[in-house]
């Protein structure tokens, strides 16, 4: 700092000083505002020791402060890239939102476990300020998405800087039944896992599927097919199919035809919850087409996971994984998993191979869409 800032630090610790000692709420009021004043003036230069000292003030000075004063601070601090981390985060955790809201919803300052711990248990007018930051990890939207309500959602999902876990997808889809707006929204999200976008589809009313068809007019003609295909029991459907859901097979396929594609890498990717992983492996490790995988892989009961594994030569441990997998990301409830146990090892390969035959020729004769 300068010698005149530092003269004006000096002058205004003295005044502090006195005002926490003996001063009325009016003037640490004007206090903090000259405080406020000579950090933002100086803000880009100080070092991390003076933020620091700065942090400590504007803590002690908030204490004993109005509620309109501390919304003044939160105003002014909340696009500072070097606000005091502790003030910021005080400020975030302030049960009236008119404080909390200007740094849950601009400052660059809060990391991801403030804003989680924040929403995990503030308001909804709290989770709604964070809803509305320029960028939003999918450790964060996963809270929102939880606790949340409709208001909260809608916002969320209309973030182009929101990031979802597929487990957050998956509350989504689920909560998109019967709210059009909701189901156009996830619906034109190009990060939507290709499993949930079919359910997405298969549920969705009219007038959503014209939304769709009016947003990307260019695919207008294959959103049907996609509905039609879902509504089978969610066979592949070509719109669904993102770049990314290409790159996951052609990765699968690429480590398949090394022979560097094994039982642990179909574990790990089940582990993971990484559903097109997982059914690319069990695709080729069976030898049948992705859309056959993704057929059996979606059914509702686990006997097509335990059909192509028992082709692919998988143990009970991986199946296992699998099914917990699916059912993770699907909300249902979870499987019986002893019964399947007994069902896995009774099933003979021989027996499974008739099955996946017939689901060959059950594709086969399907009509053109």
């Amino acid at each position: 700092m300068g010698s005149k800032s530092a003269a004006n630090t000096e002058s205004l610790l003295d005044e502090l000083q006195t005002t926490l000692a003996h001063g009325t709420v009016a003037r640490r009021v004007e206090t903090l505002r000259k405080v406020t004043d000579l950090f933002i003036n100086g803000a880009v230069d100080y070092s991390d020791e003076q933020i620091g000292l700065f942090d400590d003030v504007f803590q002690c000075l908030m204490e004993h402060i109005e509620t309109s004063a501390r919304a003044l601070l939160a105003n002014r601090l909340a696009p500072i890239d070097t606000a005091p981390t502790g003030t910021i985060r005080a400020l975030a955790f302030d049960d009236i939102i008119e404080v909390a809201a200007p740094v849950l919803s601009r400052s660059e300052r809060l990391d991801d476990e403030t804003l989680i711990e924040t929403a995990r248990n503030k308001s909804q007018a709290h989770l709604l300020a964070i809803s509305i930051r320029r960028v939003l990890s999918g450790a964060v939207t996963d809270v929102l998405v939880l606790r949340g309500n409709d208001e909260v959602i809608h916002s969320t999902v209309n973030n182009p800087g929101a990031e979802f876990s597929e487990r957050g997808f998956t509350r989504l889809v689920h909560r998109a039944e019967g709210d059009d707006s909701l189901a156009t929204c996830l619906g034109m999200r190009p990060t939507i896992p290709r499993h949930l976008y079919l359910k997405l589809i298969a549920k969705a009313s009219a007038t959503v599927r014209e939304r769709l068809e009016a947003a990307h007019p260019r695919q207008a003609g294959e959103v049907p097919t996609a509905v039609r295909e879902a509504t089978r029991r969610a066979r592949s459907a070509p719109v669904a199919i993102t770049k990314q859901t290409e790159i996951t097979h052609a990765l699968i396929k690429s480590l398949y035809a090394d022979g560097r594609l094994d039982e642990f890498q179909v574990a790990t990717f089940a582990e993971a919850g990484k559903f097109d992983e997982t059914n690319a492996a069990l695709a080729a490790l069976a030898n049948v087409p992705v859309a056959i995988a993704e057929d059996m892989m979606l059914e509702t009961r686990a006997e097509g996971v335990m059909i192509l594994a028992k082709v692919g030569g998988l143990s009970w441990s991986t199946v296992k994984a699998i099914i917990n997998m699916r059912g993770d990301l699907s909300g249902t409830e979870p499987a019986d998993l002893q019964t399947c146990k007994a069902t896995y090892e009774r099933l003979r390969p021989s027996t499974a191979q008739q099955v996946l035959r017939f689901h060959r020729m059950q594709q086969n004769a399907s009509p053109a869409a």
